[in-house]
Protein backbone atom coordinates (compact mmCIF):
# COMPACT_ATOMS: atom_id res chain seq x y z
CA UNK A 1 0.00 0.00 0.00
CA UNK A 2 1.32 3.37 -1.10
CA UNK A 3 1.66 6.34 1.51
CA UNK A 4 0.92 9.21 0.36
CA UNK A 5 -0.10 12.94 1.69
CA UNK A 6 -2.13 15.36 -0.49
CA UNK A 7 -5.22 12.64 -0.92
CA UNK A 8 -5.84 10.92 2.36
CA UNK A 9 -8.99 8.52 1.06
CA UNK A 10 -9.24 7.24 5.03
CA UNK A 11 -10.19 10.37 6.27
CA UNK A 12 -12.72 11.35 3.33
CA UNK A 13 -14.32 7.94 3.71
CA UNK A 14 -14.75 8.37 7.91
CA UNK A 15 -16.15 11.71 7.20
CA UNK A 16 -18.50 10.86 5.01
CA UNK A 17 -19.14 8.07 7.55
CA UNK A 18 -19.57 10.31 10.29
CA UNK A 19 -21.83 12.80 8.39
CA UNK A 20 -24.42 10.03 7.42
CA UNK A 21 -24.63 9.29 10.73
CA UNK A 22 -24.61 12.51 12.09
CA UNK A 23 -27.87 13.01 10.22
CA UNK A 24 -29.34 10.14 11.30
CA UNK A 25 -28.83 10.80 14.92
CA UNK A 26 -31.00 14.37 14.08
CA UNK A 27 -33.60 12.32 12.46
CA UNK A 28 -33.48 10.61 16.01
CA UNK A 29 -33.75 13.28 17.73
CA UNK A 30 -36.15 15.09 15.88
CA UNK A 31 -38.60 12.10 15.75
CA UNK A 32 -38.68 11.27 19.52
CA UNK A 33 -38.69 15.27 20.03
CA UNK A 34 -41.98 15.75 18.42
CA UNK A 35 -43.32 11.92 18.63
CA UNK A 36 -43.85 11.88 14.67
CA UNK A 37 -42.36 9.50 12.41
CA UNK A 38 -42.60 12.21 9.68
CA UNK A 39 -40.92 15.48 10.31
CA UNK A 40 -40.40 16.45 6.82
CA UNK A 41 -42.32 15.96 4.29
CA UNK A 42 -38.87 13.86 2.25
CA UNK A 43 -39.04 11.55 5.40
CA UNK A 44 -42.48 9.99 4.19
CA UNK A 45 -44.18 11.74 1.05
CA UNK A 46 -46.50 9.28 -0.05
CA UNK A 47 -47.46 8.45 3.96
CA UNK A 48 -47.50 12.21 4.74
CA UNK A 49 -50.06 12.81 2.23
CA UNK A 50 -52.73 9.52 3.04
CA UNK A 51 -52.52 10.92 6.39
CA UNK A 52 -53.80 14.16 5.64
CA UNK A 53 -56.96 12.84 3.74
CA UNK A 54 -57.23 10.42 6.87
CA UNK A 55 -56.84 13.30 9.15
CA UNK A 56 -59.38 15.93 7.51
CA UNK A 57 -62.18 12.46 7.18
CA UNK A 58 -62.02 12.10 10.83
CA UNK A 59 -62.15 15.99 11.50
CA UNK A 60 -65.33 15.89 9.17
CA UNK A 61 -66.92 12.72 11.10
CA UNK A 62 -65.91 14.34 14.55
CA UNK A 63 -67.98 17.55 13.22
CA UNK A 64 -70.68 14.75 11.65
CA UNK A 65 -70.96 14.01 15.74
CA UNK A 66 -71.50 17.16 17.01
CA UNK A 67 -74.81 17.81 13.80
CA UNK A 68 -76.20 14.27 15.08
CA UNK A 69 -75.57 15.68 18.65
CA UNK A 70 -77.48 18.81 18.01
CA UNK A 71 -80.53 16.55 15.86
CA UNK A 72 -80.89 14.44 18.77
CA UNK A 73 -81.13 17.72 20.82
CA UNK A 74 -83.41 18.98 18.47
CA UNK A 75 -85.75 16.01 18.72
CA UNK A 76 -85.37 15.45 22.81
CA UNK A 77 -86.75 18.69 22.54
CA UNK A 78 -89.93 18.26 20.53
CA UNK A 79 -90.63 15.21 21.84
CA UNK A 80 -91.03 17.01 25.63
CA UNK A 81 -93.03 19.32 23.57
CA UNK A 82 -95.07 16.07 22.61
CA UNK A 83 -95.48 15.11 25.80
CA UNK A 84 -96.42 17.90 27.45
CA UNK A 85 -99.32 18.35 24.51
CA UNK A 86 -100.20 14.77 25.44
CA UNK A 87 -100.63 15.87 29.01
CA UNK A 88 -103.00 18.94 28.11
CA UNK A 89 -104.93 16.26 26.09
CA UNK A 90 -105.44 13.92 28.99
CA UNK A 91 -106.55 16.53 31.03
CA UNK A 92 -108.81 18.05 28.34
CA UNK A 93 -110.57 14.70 28.12
CA UNK A 94 -110.62 14.65 31.44
CA UNK A 95 -112.85 18.16 31.95
CA UNK A 96 -114.78 16.65 29.17
CA UNK A 97 -116.02 13.69 31.44
CA UNK A 98 -116.36 16.07 34.07
CA UNK A 99 -118.63 17.97 31.82
CA UNK A 100 -120.56 15.60 31.05
CA UNK A 101 -121.47 14.71 34.56
CA UNK A 102 -125.61 15.86 34.44
CA UNK A 103 -125.35 17.02 38.44
CA UNK A 104 -122.99 19.82 37.10
CA UNK A 105 -124.97 23.71 37.54
CA UNK A 106 -123.80 25.87 34.55
CA UNK A 107 -121.83 27.84 36.79
CA UNK A 108 -119.74 24.30 37.63
CA UNK A 109 -119.31 23.93 33.85
CA UNK A 110 -118.39 27.30 32.93
CA UNK A 111 -115.24 26.72 35.25
CA UNK A 112 -114.53 23.95 33.45
CA UNK A 113 -114.92 25.61 30.36
CA UNK A 114 -112.49 28.16 31.87
CA UNK A 115 -109.27 25.60 32.49
CA UNK A 116 -110.57 23.99 28.79
CA UNK A 117 -109.89 27.53 27.65
CA UNK A 118 -106.66 28.05 28.82
CA UNK A 119 -105.56 24.85 28.04
CA UNK A 120 -106.37 25.39 24.91
CA UNK A 121 -103.87 28.58 24.41
CA UNK A 122 -101.46 26.25 25.98
CA UNK A 123 -101.48 23.48 22.81
CA UNK A 124 -101.66 26.22 20.36
CA UNK A 125 -98.38 28.18 21.97
CA UNK A 126 -96.83 24.51 21.66
CA UNK A 127 -97.74 24.14 18.09
CA UNK A 128 -95.23 27.30 17.48
CA UNK A 129 -92.11 25.84 19.64
CA UNK A 130 -88.56 26.19 18.56
CA UNK A 131 -85.32 24.93 19.26
CA UNK A 132 -82.44 27.78 17.85
CA UNK A 133 -85.18 29.42 15.66
CA UNK A 134 -86.21 25.80 14.09
CA UNK A 135 -89.26 25.23 14.22
CA UNK A 136 -90.54 21.87 15.99
CA UNK A 137 -93.40 21.55 14.28
CA UNK A 138 -93.19 22.37 10.89
CA UNK A 139 -94.04 21.54 7.35
CA UNK A 140 -90.69 20.64 5.81
CA UNK A 141 -88.77 17.61 6.70
CA UNK A 142 -85.38 18.09 8.52
CA UNK A 143 -82.30 15.79 6.67
CA UNK A 144 -79.40 15.22 8.62
CA UNK A 145 -76.29 14.00 7.06
CA UNK A 146 -74.45 11.09 8.72
CA UNK A 147 -71.77 10.43 6.26
CA UNK A 148 -69.09 12.54 5.80
CA UNK A 149 -69.60 12.65 2.37
CA UNK A 150 -72.62 14.94 3.43
CA UNK A 151 -74.85 12.67 1.41
CA UNK A 152 -78.34 13.34 1.53
CA UNK A 153 -79.03 10.59 -0.19
CA UNK A 154 -80.84 6.71 1.96
CA UNK A 155 -78.12 7.05 4.50
CA UNK A 156 -79.31 10.01 5.63
CA UNK A 157 -81.63 10.52 8.59
CA UNK A 158 -84.64 12.55 7.61
CA UNK A 159 -86.55 13.55 10.99
CA UNK A 160 -90.34 13.82 10.29
CA UNK A 161 -92.29 17.16 9.96
CA UNK A 162 -94.39 16.56 12.90
CA UNK A 163 -96.74 19.56 11.78
CA UNK A 164 -98.74 19.06 15.22
CA UNK A 165 -101.67 21.45 14.36
CA UNK A 166 -102.76 20.90 10.86
CA UNK A 167 -102.25 16.89 11.55
CA UNK A 168 -104.04 16.46 14.32
CA UNK A 169 -106.21 18.89 12.84
CA UNK A 170 -107.52 16.42 10.40
CA UNK A 171 -109.79 14.49 12.49
CA UNK A 172 -111.55 16.85 13.11
CA UNK A 173 -110.30 18.62 16.40
CA UNK A 174 -109.52 22.19 15.30
CA UNK A 175 -111.84 23.01 18.27
CA UNK A 176 -108.81 21.55 20.11
CA UNK A 177 -106.07 23.42 18.69
CA UNK A 178 -106.67 26.57 18.03
CA UNK A 179 -105.98 30.26 18.87
CA UNK A 180 -109.73 31.24 20.21
CA UNK A 181 -110.62 30.61 23.51
CA UNK A 182 -114.01 30.62 23.19
CA UNK A 183 -114.68 27.06 22.20
CA UNK A 184 -116.79 25.11 24.75
CA UNK A 185 -116.11 21.57 26.03
CA UNK A 186 -120.18 20.98 24.72
CA UNK A 187 -118.97 21.11 21.45
CA UNK A 188 -116.04 18.24 22.06
CA UNK A 189 -116.94 14.31 21.32
CA UNK A 190 -114.15 12.27 23.72
CA UNK A 191 -113.87 10.00 20.53
CA UNK A 192 -111.80 13.44 19.20
CA UNK A 193 -109.63 14.13 22.05
CA UNK A 194 -109.27 10.20 22.01
CA UNK A 195 -108.14 10.58 18.56
CA UNK A 196 -105.86 13.68 18.70
CA UNK A 197 -104.27 11.43 21.91
CA UNK A 198 -103.45 8.71 19.53
CA UNK A 199 -102.09 10.90 16.65
CA UNK A 200 -99.54 12.71 19.63
CA UNK A 201 -98.73 8.95 20.65
CA UNK A 202 -97.74 8.31 16.87
CA UNK A 203 -95.63 11.15 16.79
CA UNK A 204 -93.62 10.24 20.02
CA UNK A 205 -93.22 6.73 18.75
CA UNK A 206 -91.59 8.13 15.16
CA UNK A 207 -89.57 10.63 17.44
CA UNK A 208 -87.98 8.07 19.04
CA UNK A 209 -87.13 5.68 16.24
CA UNK A 210 -85.67 8.63 14.96
CA UNK A 211 -83.37 8.69 18.04
CA UNK A 212 -83.10 5.58 17.88
CA UNK A 213 -81.23 5.85 14.44
CA UNK A 214 -79.28 9.29 15.30
CA UNK A 215 -77.79 7.05 17.74
CA UNK A 216 -76.44 4.26 16.43
CA UNK A 217 -75.47 6.33 13.09
CA UNK A 218 -73.01 8.04 16.15
CA UNK A 219 -72.20 5.01 17.41
CA UNK A 220 -70.63 4.06 13.77
CA UNK A 221 -68.69 7.46 13.43
CA UNK A 222 -67.28 6.99 16.61
CA UNK A 223 -65.81 3.54 15.77
CA UNK A 224 -64.97 4.98 12.35
CA UNK A 225 -63.16 8.18 14.00
CA UNK A 226 -61.15 5.46 16.26
CA UNK A 227 -60.04 3.09 13.06
CA UNK A 228 -58.97 6.27 11.14
CA UNK A 229 -56.77 7.44 14.55
CA UNK A 230 -55.18 4.01 14.54
CA UNK A 231 -54.44 3.84 11.26
CA UNK A 232 -53.37 7.61 11.04
CA UNK A 233 -51.29 6.57 14.27
CA UNK A 234 -49.16 3.58 12.14
CA UNK A 235 -48.77 6.58 9.57
CA UNK A 236 -47.02 9.37 11.35
CA UNK A 237 -46.73 8.38 15.06
CA UNK A 238 -43.19 7.46 15.88
CA UNK A 239 -42.51 3.99 17.45
CA UNK A 240 -40.57 4.71 20.49
CA UNK A 241 -38.63 1.71 20.93
CA UNK A 242 -37.52 1.22 17.73
CA UNK A 243 -36.23 4.69 17.42
CA UNK A 244 -34.65 5.28 21.42
CA UNK A 245 -32.92 1.52 19.58
CA UNK A 246 -31.60 3.86 16.61
CA UNK A 247 -30.96 6.66 18.68
CA UNK A 248 -28.64 4.33 20.42
CA UNK A 249 -27.43 2.95 17.32
CA UNK A 250 -26.64 6.29 15.62
CA UNK A 251 -24.99 8.00 18.63
CA UNK A 252 -22.33 5.12 18.99
CA UNK A 253 -21.83 5.30 15.25
CA UNK A 254 -21.07 9.17 15.59
CA UNK A 255 -18.73 8.36 18.61
CA UNK A 256 -16.66 5.60 16.98
CA UNK A 257 -17.10 7.90 13.15
CA UNK A 258 -15.37 10.84 15.12
CA UNK A 259 -12.80 8.76 16.86
CA UNK A 260 -12.07 6.88 13.55
CA UNK A 261 -11.75 10.49 11.55
CA UNK A 262 -9.41 11.42 14.01
CA UNK A 263 -6.93 8.32 13.56
CA UNK A 264 -7.52 8.63 9.62
CA UNK A 265 -6.32 12.43 9.81
CA UNK A 266 -3.06 11.23 11.85
CA UNK A 267 -1.97 8.76 9.00
CA UNK A 268 -0.61 11.17 6.94
CA UNK A 269 1.88 11.22 10.09
CA UNK A 270 3.67 8.00 8.78
CA UNK A 271 5.15 9.43 5.65
CA UNK A 272 6.04 12.33 8.19
CA UNK A 273 8.32 9.84 9.42
CA UNK A 274 9.75 8.27 6.35
CA UNK A 275 10.85 12.00 5.45
CA UNK A 276 12.19 13.13 9.39
CA UNK A 277 13.96 10.05 9.45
Amino acid sequence: MSVVINTNNAARVASNNLAYSNAMLQNSLNRLSSGSKIVNPSDDAGGLAVAMKLSATANRQSALSNNIGDATSLLQTQDGALQVTGQILNRVSELATLYADPTKNTSDKANYDSEFNQLQAELNSLTTSTFNNVSLFGTVSIVVSVTDDLSTGSSAVTLTNEDLANTVGTVGVGNIFTSSITSSLSTLAVTTITGAIQIVATMRAQNGAEQSRLNFASSLLTTNQTNLQSAISRISDVDVAQETTSLAKWNVLVQSGTAMLTQANHSADVALKLITG
